[in-house]
């Protein structure tokens, strides 16, 4: 359904000078802004029935679909009423799709597959069982008019037989993926040093087909100065931990040649994805070492795999850590500054899944390339991650948190609203530092994944747990229906429901209780959150009871 047309008008737009644009500057920039031409809630209202089947269902803490399982805070690819932003896709593709000086370099094509088994390929692919579409090398290459442009120099697989649409958004698509292995745009140039780095990023495009990419940066073995490279890996599925060790494959074998490369990749690529805490055993070749088996193991927490908590915990205080929660939870415009690549996307994964059971339905670009820097003039909630270069374009926006995550900074909060330590309730507050205090600054992945969640996750129990006493269906089969007033006049606390009443006016609470009036019936209680919900329950009677 096509969402009405509306106007934005721009309060604090920048006036800085600079070149002018040509006409396909202009198509960007016009693709660009009218992403933020639209009313969510209206098109919801519009088109609810439409989305009935595109909505999430929560299963033991996973999201299930009939494109696989995705991370709690990204979107589903068919979801057309939840897409984000998260890296404006289709705003930049009309840009690079232009002519560029120079030609691209050939890449190695793939063995060719009969159609049978490339259909086969391609429908295990689409139900979520393949780990990637797509390996990339990008590395910047000297233009005519003496700049670094990235450019993709090695692919695989090399599809054949597609049509020439088809083949024409494949090119837009890699071109794209250019943008984001290298965002600080063309100021580069030879080195002899340069520290590797593992970040990643997700592509959305307009009709919510979502992606995952993940990208290490490196410099190749070599003498005197050269250019980083990059490895970028696209897929549907979110899973950050499991694609950091694909890569460490991947470099060992880039020290020999690009074609050792090959055959690991493509026995990986037609292997079956793990199921949470299973393991997958690919068997490879290097010389020197001969054949060995690789063994990559899926963590047993499915909807943390995509994130890595000690990031976020190095760079802020847990007291800073709530002031960005609660400006989260209450779907404000937030930009996270840092040199590293790194930083910025394992904190901003990070920060979205402390939502959890709620999900984030806004824009969230966990590296903004510098072309796309305008986004930080959007009027609608989002989650940036802005490289420290980039600082002055982004941060001169007002009604805005602005967090720095940068080894000595000033100061960490450059803006802020003012009330980000008083949103939270003083009591709940509290609690979640406490639990918190469970960890150091020694504290292993595993046991971050068990003390953040077991930190966070109560808060969400104690102010809006009660919601499915307030769902109420006229049949078993039939539709529920939020009595919202009754919900909110139910919390005793004062501070409580004071935040409460100003959290259910939220996207993601809205849209999180449509889901649960969707439910069927006979998925009551079944979820992780419904689970949590009744053990906490369990607990406050037997505690009663005692006293």
């Amino acid at each position: 359904m096509t969402s009405p047309k509306r106007t934005w008008t721009f309060s604090s737009m920048r006036s800085k000078t600079g070149p002018s644009l040509d006409e396909g500057e202009n198509y960007f920039r016009r693709r660009l802004f009218s992403s933020f031409r639209s009313d969510r809630r209206e098109q919801r209202s519009q088109g609810q029935e439409d989305d009935i089947d595109k909505r999430r269902a929560f299963s033991d803490g996973e999201i299930e679909t009939n494109k696989g399982v995705f991370l709690p805070g990204e979107d589903q690819p068919d979801m057309g009423a939840m897409k984000r932003f998260s890296t404006l896709f289709s705003s930049f593709r009309g840009k690079i799709s232009k002519d560029r000086t120079g030609n691209e370099p050939d890449v190695p094509a793939s063995t060719e597959l009969s159609p049978v088994e490339e259909k086969a390929k391609e429908q295990r692919y689409t139900s979520g069982q393949f780990f990637f579409e797509y390996l990339v090398v990008v590395r910047p290459k000297k233009t005519k008019d003496g700049i670094y442009e990235p450019q993709i120099i090695y692919q695989f697989p090399k599809k054949d037989g597609m049509v020439r649409f088809q083949k024409e958004e494949e090119e837009k698509t890699l071109k794209a993926l250019t943008l984001f292995c290298f965002p600080e745009g063309v100021n580069w140039a030879p080195l002899t040093e340069y520290p590797s780095e593992t970040f990643s990023f997700v592509l959305t495009d307009v009709d919510g087909t979502r992606k995952n990419g993940y990208c290490r940066r490196l410099l190749p073995d070599g003498k005197g100065a050269r250019l980083p490279e990059a490895y970028c890996i696209i897929s549907n599925l979110a899973c950050f931990g499991l694609f950091s060790q694909i890569f460490d494959e991947v470099e060992q074998r880039r020290k020999f040649s690009m074609a050792m490369i090959y055959p690991f990749m493509q026995s990986l690529r037609e292997s079956a994805f793990p199921a949470p805490g299973h393991t997958v055993n690919i068997k490879s070749f290097i010389p020197e070492r001969g054949t060995e088996i690789i063994s990559l193991t899926r963590p047993t927490d499915s909807w943390l795999e995509h994130v890595d908590f000690r990031t976020l915990f190095k760079c802020l205080s847990d007291e800073e850590v709530l002031q960005v929660f609660a400006a989260t939870v209450l779907e404000r415009r937030i930009i996270f500054i840092a040199d590293e690549l790194g930083t910025l996307s394992q904190v901003i994964h990070a920060v979205a899944v402390l939502l959890y059971p709620f999900i984030w339905q806004h824009t969230l670009i966990s590296i903004v390339p510098e072309i796309l820097i305008d986004v930080v003039m959007a009027p609608t909630p989002y989650l940036l991650g802005v490289q420290k270069s980039l600082a002055d374009q982004a941060t001169d926006q007002t009604e805005l948190l602005v967090v720095d995550l940068s080894e000595g900074r000033k100061e960490t909060f450059i803006k802020c609203m003012g009330d980000e330590d008083t949103i939270l309730p003083h009591k709940l507050k509290d609690e979640i530092k406490q639990a918190l205090s469970a960890k150091n600054e020694k504290s292993s992945l595993e046991e971050l994944n068990r003390v953040v969640p077991e930190a966070f996750l109560p808060f969400f129990i104690k102010t809006v747990g009660h919601f499915a006493k307030y769902i109420v269906r006229k049949g078993k089969d039939q539709r529920g229906e939020f009595q919202r007033t009754n919900f909110c006049k139910a919390i005793e606390s004062k501070s409580t429901r004071r935040f409460v009443k100003t959290f259910v006016q939220t996207q993601m609470f809205d849209l999180f209780i449509q889901e649960m009036e969707q439910r069927p019936a006979s998925q009551d209680g079944t979820g992780l959150f419904d689970k949590k919900i009744t053990e906490y329950q369990k607990r406050m009677r037997e505690k009663a009871k005692k006293n």
